[in-house]
Formats: C-alpha cells, sequence, structure tokens
C-alpha cells in the first residue's frame, strides 16, 4: 500500500496527487524520466506520463501495444511534436536540431489542452508537472493554474553548470569560435577556471554546444534559454548524487532553485519499486536481446568489455570500422551494441566479414540490450562508452571502469569528470585508431591503469549504493523532501499531515 493510500480510505473527498511527467523525446530522457514517475507512483502519486506521438509509435513497436497501457493510476498520454509525419516503425532517431527547435515552439498549446482535458476527466486534478529542463514549455500551464514544475536535469551537474556558463561565454567573446581552424589550432585548450565547480576544465570539455562558428547557432540559443527558464522551476531533480558531483552541486545551489539529487536512478527504483505490474511498465526504443545475459554468464568475471555507444551517437562506417578492428586486435572477448542507425546516413551496417570471422569465439554483437543487467554482471570487466549520463552513472553505480569516446552534448563534460576528476576512465582520441583503440582496452581489462580505475570505480560504486539506501540514503531522503516540500506544496494539507509523505517535514 502506498503512501498517499494509506490515509484516502479516512479522507474519502480527497483525491490523490496527480503529477504530470514530460521528458524530452530521446531514449537517454525517457528513461530517467519513466524511473522518477515510478517512484512517485510507489508514494501515492496519480501518474500521467506524456509521450510525443512519434516516440510513442516507436515504444509501441518495441515493446507491443499492450505495453503502454498502463495501470489505472499510471496513464500514458501523447502530444504532437510539431515535426513532419515520418515512420516510427523505422528504428531511427529523430535529428536533434529538429526536434528541439519544433518542442519549444509546437508543444505548449497541445500540453495546455491535455492537461484542461485531464482536469476535466475522471482522475484527479492535476497537482504538480515534473518536466525535461528542455521541454520548457510546461513551465506556461504550471504557472498558469498555481501548481509547482519540477524541472528534470537527465545529465550531470557539471554539465547544467556548463551550459548555464554558455551565456557569459558569448559575453566574454570566447564563444562563437572564429572559424572551423579554432577546432584544431589549440584554442579549444582554454582554461576556464573561472566557473564555480568546474576547477580544471577547458573550453574542449564543455557541452558540444559551444563549438560553433554561427552566432545564431540553434541548438546553442534553445539549450541557454532553456537552462535559464528552469531558475522559474519549483526545484530541480538532478540523476546524480550527493558525493558524487559535489563541488558543482555546492555551487550550483546558490545560483538554481533547490536541487535534489535523486540517483542514481537505476539502483533507487530496483531498491524501492517492488510492484510487479509498475515493473512491467518499460521504455525501450529498441526491442531488447536478452538472450545476452546467458551469453555473459559463460564467462569469466571482469573477462569481457561491454561497448555501448548509446542510442543517439553516429559514427562513419570507416570509424566504425577502426573500431571493430581495434576491439578484435585486442584479443579481448566483448559484447558490442549495434545500433541499425549507428552509421551515420547509412540505412544497414556493414562489418568487415574477416573481423566478424575472427571474433565468432569471443565476441557477441547485439542490436540493444538491457543495459543496466548487463553493467551489473560480474563477467563485465570495462565498458567502452559515448559518456551519455545515463552510461556513465550506471557504469559508475555497479563499479565498471570505462573507455571514454564522447561524441557530443553533455559528453565531453562527462568524459573530463570521469578522466581528470575521478579516475575512472580512459579517453579515445576524437579520430578513434584501430591501434589507440586496442591499446586501450587491453588496458582497461589487463593493464596496471585498468586494475587502479576498477578499484576507484568499486569505491564509486559502495558509495552509490549508499546514497540509495532505503529511509537512510541521502538520495532517498532527498526525493521524500523534495516530494513533501514541492511537489505536495500546493495539495489539500490534510492529506500532508495525515500522510507518512511529512515525516521529513
Amino acid at each position: 500500500m502506498s503512501l498517499v493510500e494509506s490515509t484516502e480510505n479516512h479522507i474519502p473527498h480527497h483525491p490523490k496527487p496527480h503529477a504530470v511527467c514530460v521528458p524530452f523525446p530521446a531514449q537517454g530522457h525517457i528513461n530517467p524520466m519513466l524511473q522518477v514517475s515510478k517512484l512517485l507512483h510507489q508514494r501515492g502519486f496519480h501518474i500521467t506520463f506524456v509521450n510525443t506521438e512519434f516516440s510513442h509509435g516507436r515504444l509501441l513497436k518495441s515493446l507491443s501495444h499492450n505495453s503502454l497501457q498502463g495501470l489505472p493510476s499510471f496513464r500514458f498520454e501523447t502530444i504532437p511534436d510539431g515535426l513532419p509525419p515520418s515512420d516510427a516503425g523505422a528504428d531511427a532517431t529523430q535529428v536533434a536540431l529538429s526536434l528541439c527547435d519544433s518542442t519549444a515552439k509546437n508543444c505548449l498549446v497541445p500540453f495546455r489542452h491535455l492537461v484542461q482535458k485531464l482536469n476535466g476527466a475522471v482522475f484527479p486534478p492535476v497537482t504538480c508537472i515534473v518536466s525535461d529542463v528542455i521541454m520548457s514549455f510546461t513551465l506556461d500551464v504550471s504557472e498558469e493554474l498555481g501548481i509547482p514544475n519540477v524541472f528534470f536535469w537527465t545529465a550531470s551537474a557539471c554539465s547544467f553548470m556548463g551550459c548555464l556558463h554558455c551565456r557569459p561565454l558569448l559575453e566574454k567573446g570566447i564563444i562563437p569560435l572564429k572559424d572551423e581552424s579554432y577546432l584544431s589550432n589549440g584554442y579549444l585548450d582554454m582554461d576556464l577556471d573561472w566557473i564555480p565547480g568546474l576547477r580544471g576544465i577547458r573550453l574542449r570539455n564543455m557541452p558540444s554546444i559551444i563549438r560553433t562558428t554561427d552566432p545564431e547557432d540553434v541548438i546553442l540559443h534553445f539549450a541557454i534559454r532553456q537552462v535559464e527558464r528552469a531558475k522559474r522551476g519549483s526545484a530541480i531533480i538532478v540523476n546524480t548524487f550527493d558525493e558524487l558531483e559535489c563541488e558543482v552541486l555546492e555551487a550550483l545551489s546558490s545560483i538554481l532553485p533547490p536541487i535534489y539529487t535523486i540517483g542514481p536512478l537505476g539502483r533507487l527504483v530496483a531498491d524501492q519499486v517492488q510492484d510487479n505490474a509498475l515493473n512491467l511498465i518499460q521504455s525501450n526504443l529498441w526491442k531488447e536481446e536478452t538472450e545476452c545475459l546467458e551469453w555473459l554468464s559463460s564467462k569469466e568475471p571482469n573477462s569481457v568489455v561491454y561497448v555501448n555507444f548509446g542510442s543517439v551517437a553516429v559514427m562513419t562506417a570507416q570509424q566504425l570500422t577502426e573500431f571493430a578492428w581495434g576491439i578484435a586486435n585486442s584479443g579481448q572477448t566483448f559484447m558490442w551494441v549495434v545500433r541499425p542507425d549507428i552509421v551515420a546516413g547509412d540505412s544497414e551496417v556493414t562489418l568487415p566479414k574477416e573481423f566478424l570471422a575472427e571474433t565468432k569465439e569471443r565476441g557477441l554483437l547485439v542490436m540493444w540490450c538491457p543495459q543496466e543487467k548487463v553493467l551489473s554482471h560480474p563477467s563485465i570487466g570495462g565498458f567502452l562508452t559515448h559518456n551519455g549520463w545515463n552510461s556513465t552513472l550506471e557504469s559508475i553505480s555497479h563499479g565498471v571502469p570505462m573507455i571514454c569516446w564522447p561524441v557530443g552534448g553533455d559528453q565531453q563534460t562527462n568524459c573530463w569528470f570521469c578522466c581528470d576528476k575521478r579516475g575512472i576512465g580512459m579517453e579515445i582520441d576524437k579520430n578513434a585508431k584501430r591501434g589507440e583503440i586496442e591499446l586501450l582496452v587491453r588496458e582497461l581489462l589487463e593493464g596496471e591503469k585498468g586494475q587502479v580505475m576498477k578499484k576507484k570505480a568499486m569505491e564509486w560504486e559502495k558509495l552509490a549504493q549508499d546514497a540509495t539506501i532505503s529511509l537512510t540514503g541521502s538520495s532517498c531522503l532527498n526525493l521524500d523532501e523534495m516530494i513533501n516540500r514541492v511537489l505536495l506544496s500546493s495539495f489539500p494539507s490534510t492529506i500532508r499531515k495525515k500522510s507518512h509523505l511529512s515525516k521529513v517535514l
């Protein structure tokens, strides 16, 4: 029985709190928002989870048509993203530039209509909104209704600070870059030690939106607007934990609304959400190949390098070949997730036949997998990753050291954080040549530096576990405090006083 439901028999005239949860329509944003939604539902909230129509179609394709029916108190709705119709069955990721621009311009009106519909239905009235920072149009609706709007930053706290300082970089004339030569002439090595909480960071380590020569760059100005609008939110939640990013979190706390760290979300959900029906609700845009877990179980502990470049990152066909031969020449056992759309502009991924023949006894290729289960498997000894924050935090959560090949977005900042600040990663050059890849993969699993990184990663795994322990973990306590102080702030006080949810007030 949930915390709010435990009081409802005694207060029959008051409904549940109702949270509308709005992720940005990309895999790396939908997954953590679903985890937050499950945690809120477990605490007695009625949940409406809002996908775009395109994302909803892809989810239905990968999960089957009855997978998103939800529960009576956990429902799915959709809004259009404003882009021209496209094939959701193509397993292709939408273009980020178009998607950011279109959601900002076109989603407010349909979202307002959806909330009006929800408030006129048999469900509890909407009492709060939890939305991705880059879906900040929701703020207009929450302000109209006078209800809390909590923003969710799904990336690292370090990258949030980086995005917040893009305007100062513009004002100082540091960006935009004068021309393309500034990408390679040493200009990106400029120290930015004046940014609070990011001591030692250089321009090249900032989110990749700064790598533009266009003063009117759409993505750059979109990001600046979104993070600045987040300052008007009721609070901000971040998928991290206090100990991991302590320096930058302290700096952010002086310039933002209340910040609540509630990660690693995967561990928190595993610890607290025991409802089997709720756990059946998933959010993978590609069909998972769970057979890989049996394959991993046939391998020795810490003997497999896991390779996955996430849900959005793409590479050239030549880069794919370099990675293939670098991994093969290392002589290590590997499991590699190769998405159908991982090569930019190609409709079909083709790996060299010689590579497939040489590695068939020690390699496994899949199109998608249950990543958290893979990273927690004892046979995994290291992770070759693009350093998306979900992948990075999941790797840290399970004590797995990394080889880092950041592609874009927040990944450059996450790579710097892992390699330079925490000593749990090694960076691959952007050009990704097979010789360097071979040496780093071998070092990761067999070398002295790899062993040092493994030890540090396991120390962070213990701290992540401590942060998510029920009742005493910092992330668990932060989640409850955010619920009580923010999400329930406009809810009938009689429920808040009688509910166990008010235990931290």
